[in-house]
């Protein structure tokens, strides 16, 4: 495993770390047993940096987590987030009392004294032009009760306008081949200023891991169900905007530079690496193989100036007009 710096933590993290979403719910039923598998079998490969949400799983995902670190010696970090307990989610919510809350619950799942590191999570727009907000998480920082601070956005002018707060340690941003954006503006000025980047839905939610057909189904549980049926989707989040059969395609077309003894999801993360202003990517795993699968990509070989110029004409051709703006 190969470890980046994380922001101006001091932090050295697993350039492939573990999104725990899945072990939280919204991607089909996963068993207690397989989700502690899966972290044991990240961590065993060498990772030492998890992603979860106070609302994966309503806190499962971090009372899950949390189960975990009490077994291990060595340091973890956790990055959770606050905000997406609110109902309705709008950016008079991100107060002092709700967050403070938030955290508080938090502090409880995880049991720990203090958060590693807590992120706004995609919080309307607005929350970016109110500098309240980001001083209460100062406060809470100062209070003791989470150590650093960062944001998961929406958009790339999210990131950009977060990177104004010097407190700011990290922005997690969908980052993949489906959706290349952010390398043109925002990863520059994060690297001028040390703020870390989480790349998240690293296989565009399943797309990218090569096991997906024009027949693939999913669970009633899984958040990806409607999308597949191409009536509508979320041309934000799932399949990185992407329509599924479009998705698909360009898939197909990536399929021949994937060297031999790689699989696609492994190519996928390596393509993200390449981006030395990325900290790390965050894949998923409901179970032990894909955990280990994914860490493994770390020790692969890098891909060459052709492989990557092939890899944008695809997304040049297929995916570009259908996204690239509107994130």
């Amino acid at each position: 495993m190969n470890y980046r710096p994380l922001g101006r933590t001091g932090w050295k993290v697993s350039e492939i770390s573990f999104g725990a979403w899945a072990i939280g719910g919204s991607w089909g039923p996963v068993s207690d047993s397989d989700a502690l598998d899966a972290l044991r079998a990240a961590l065993d490969e060498g990772v030492n940096f998890i992603d979860t949400a106070d609302v994966y799983g309503d806190g499962r995902s971090e009372r899950l987590i949390a189960k975990v670190l009490k077994e291990r010696s060595d340091r973890i970090y956790v990055a959770t987030k606050a905000g997406r307990r609110l109902d309705p989610h709008t950016a008079a919510g991100y107060n002092r009392k709700n967050l403070t809350s938030f955290i508080e619950r938090s502090l409880r799942n995880l049991r720990v004294d203090a958060l590693d590191l807590v992120q706004l999570h995609c919080p309307p727009t607005e929350v970016y032009y109110n500098p309240d907000v980001f001083g209460i998480l100062e406060d809470l920082v100062r209070a003791g009760k989470l150590r650093f601070y960062g944001v998961s956005v929406a958009k790339v002018e999210e990131g950009i306008k977060a990177l104004e707060f010097s407190g700011v340690q990290s922005v997690q941003i969908i980052f993949n081949i489906f959706r290349q954006r952010p390398a043109e503006l925002f990863f520059p000025l994060a690297k001028q200023r040390r703020t870390g980047i989480l790349a998240r839905v690293p296989l565009a939610s399943g797309l990218l891991s090569g096991k997906m057909t024009s027949t693939s189904t999913f669970h009633s549980d899984d958040h990806r169900n409607f999308n597949t049926r191409g009536e509508v989707f979320d041309v934000g989040e799932t399949f990185s905007g992407v329509g599924f059969q479009r998705g698909l395609q360009a898939a197909e077309q990536l399929r021949p530079l994937v060297p031999e003894g790689e699989d696609m999801a492994q190519f996928a993360l390596r393509w993200i690496l390449m981006f030395d202003a990325v900290t790390c990517a965050i894949p998923g795993a409901k179970n032990a193989a894909q955990a280990q699968e994914n860490a493994r990509s770390s020790s692969l070989p890098g891909l060459n100036e052709d492989t990557m110029g092939r890899v944008r004409a695809i997304y040049d051709e297929r995916i570009r007009d259908h996204v690239h703006q509107l994130w």
